[in-house]
């Protein structure tokens, strides 16, 4: 196995982390649900985030804005 080869492997188990808690955030899904799901799977979800264009639907700046409007007290 390359030097290369083995850097992937070693990133791959914390981003598949990160990933799992970004699905679990944004479809409720179970570590189960993340390991059954196909990159399809988890795509689809995803896509419902995004616009048509390609852009982030709620960004930052959005956010940063609704919480000024609606301050939690």
């Amino acid at each position: 196995m390359s030097q290369t080869d083995a850097a992937r492997e070693q990133a791959f188990g914390p981003r598949a982390a990160r990933l799992l808690g970004v699905m679990a955030r944004v479809a409720g899904w179970r570590p189960e649900d993340f390991w059954a799901a196909t990159p399809a799977d988890v795509a689809a979800v995803l896509a419902g985030w995004i616009d048509e264009s390609g852009v982030a639907g709620f960004d930052r700046a959005a956010l940063s804005a609704m919480m000024e409007q609606f301050p939690d007290g």
